[in-house]
């Protein structure tokens, strides 16, 4: 009898590093894990959500928390309830912040609220935005609850210079995922 598949929820938020998500879907699935995508509707505005639904195999989930669903559900609630683990990668300083104050106005915020999985948090970012001292101080709000974290790495960044803020690496990752199932 086959094991039954774990169930990866993935936040993507609007970081140009989204398209890093890509990648990330795929080695998931090589992993044996299923994968659902939630995107913000910012991240719609990067990437289409028919590219991530072919990459994961799954439907996408759209980010507005009072988009009709295609069957009755309540949509949170349910992803939160079949997360064995929720990654968001990349996340934004603003999911940061809106997790931090338990901000839930959107799909991706509310499930992880509403969930008992534990949240692995890859952040990608400018490095201004990643040193502020907000930014920080939710981060380390956030560790505080249990919540898990890869640390952005140096790098060349969206506005051309070279410093902390880049997505961690697809491998790390994994890495990390398969150590918190």
């Amino acid at each position: 009898m086959k094991k039954a598949e774990k169930n990866i929820i993935l936040g993507v938020t609007a970081s140009i590093a989204i398209y890093k998500s890509c990648g990330l879907i795929r080695r998931l699935r090589e992993c044996g894990l299923a994968v659902h995508v939630v995107m913000t509707k910012e991240a719609q505005e990067l990437i289409k959500p028919i590219v991530f639904q072919s990459l994961s195999g799954n439907r996408v989930y759209p980010g507005g928390i009072f988009d009709a669903p295609d069957i009755w559900d309540i949509e949170h609630v349910a992803l939160a309830a079949k997360a064995d683990l929720i990654v968001i990668a990349p996340a934004t300083a603003n999911i940061i912040a809106k997790l931090a104050a338990g901000i839930c106005d959107d799909l991706l915020s509310c499930t992880v609220c509403a969930s008992k999985a534990r949240v692995l948090i890859a952040p990608a970012m400018n490095e201004n935005m990643y040193q502020n001292k907000i930014t920080q101080s939710n981060v380390a709000k956030l560790k505080s609850c249990g919540y898990k974290f890869i640390a952005p790495s140096r790098g060349l960044l969206a506005c051309g210079v070279v410093g902390v803020g880049c997505l961690a690496e697809t491998d790390q990752i994994v890495k990390e995922v398969k150590k918190l199932l």
